[in-house]
């Protein structure tokens, strides 16, 4: 039987991103920084370089042969990194999906409504999803539920582009909308 707590009240150090200084294995290593042209240097010679810039030799490509390496202050190296995830993170654009439902019955002003909502969606950025759920013997009215998206992506076709058609999948036909693209002058 296992043992269900083994690190109990140990400290578990988390493996280093980058080798650094002495943690460096090869022999010979290319060196690149601000001041020095980049050459090969074995590793002796490229730690006490750095040891004289008061900075580290950070392990960049372990794979090259021989090894790159960069004389640079490794705290602020892994603070521009996170700097750099962070604003590719907040670049990536997130979209939202969102859904409205409809009935193949379902009555003009319950239409303009839900059409109303879709508009705000659209207008706040998101995707919409718009679905027409059959229940038991509904599905019968496929037309009339096709044509109910079909005119919805009409009262729309001046904010949204249809993504996809209305298709049937099991009860539901659905059909997806997007904001269109706005040309920024």
């Amino acid at each position: 039987m296992a043992k269900r707590f083994q690190n109990r009240g140990k400290f578990v150090k988390k493996e280093d991103l980058h080798k650094i200084n002495d943690r460096i294995t090869a022999r010979e290593v290319r060196v690149i920084a601000d001041d020095v042209e980049p050459a090969v240097y074995s590793l002796a010679d490229a730690l006490a370089l750095a040891e004289s810039k008061e900075l580290d030799l950070v392990e960049i490509s372990p794979n090259a042969v021989p090894p790159v390496c960069k004389i640079i202050d490794y705290k602020k190296f892994l603070y521009d990194q996170k700097k750099k995830q962070k604003e590719i993170k907040a670049k990536a654009q997130k979209m939202v999906v969102k859904e409205i439902r409809f009935g193949p019955n379902t009555d003009e002003h319950d239409f303009d409504f839900k059409v109303k909502h879709a508009e705000n969606f659209i207008k706040e950025g998101s995707k919409v999803k718009a679905f027409v759920f059959f229940k038991g013997r509904t599905i019968v009215f496929k037309e009339r539920g096709e044509i109910l998206l079909l005119k919805m992506a009409q009262a729309l076709e001046d904010i949204a582009t249809v993504e996809s058609l209305p298709k049937l999948e099991g009860k539901k036909m659905i059909m997806f909308l997007a904001p269109k693209k706005v040309n920024k002058k």
